[in-house]
């Protein structure tokens, strides 16, 4: 199974823990490292990046799945796949589904994001059979929504 590293603000969704996906150990300095509270020059964006990237290697990961203030994104995807081992940017890629439910005797509409892959950055998408896809199914139930991951 691939080793993704979660590199974005939130944690991981039970899907993509499924496909490989784990928490870095310091979740609280890679929150850090994504967050600008003020414009940013050219210099502290690609120095996060590559701090980033760092610490995705010094985790093990294959690959990072990425996201966040999108001029950090081209410096990430850059600084993960240069030097000593590569780390494959990913984007994960979700869709949203309406569910209903009952509640009090009310129908209730919810919208959930459903974890279906990654995109591979460099505009390859990453296909079923990739080492690193793992496309997951879902199904509407009366409970909210059931997710079955092939195995």
């Amino acid at each position: 199974m691939p080793k993704i590293l979660n590199l974005t603000q939130h944690p991981a969704t039970p899907e993509q823990v499924s496909a490989g996906v784990f928490e870095p150990q310091d979740k609280s300095e890679v929150q850090r490292l994504l967050t600008f509270d003020d414009l940013p020059s050219s210099e502290e964006v690609w120095d996060r990046a590559r701090k980033l990237a760092q610490i995705a290697r010094r985790e093990g990961a294959t690959s990072a799945m990425i996201g966040g203030a999108p001029y950090l994104m081209a410096p990430l995807e850059e600084e993960l796949v240069q030097g000593g081992s590569s780390v494959a940017p990913l984007y994960a890629f979700s869709v949203r589904k309406s569910v209903e439910k009952v509640v009090d005797g009310q129908t209730v509409k919810a919208s959930v994001f459903v974890h279906i892959g990654f995109y591979r950055a460099q505009g390859t998408f990453m296909a079923k059979g990739d080492p690193v896809y793992w496309p997951t199914r879902w199904e509407a139930t009366p409970e909210g929504v059931a997710f079955q991951t092939p195995g």
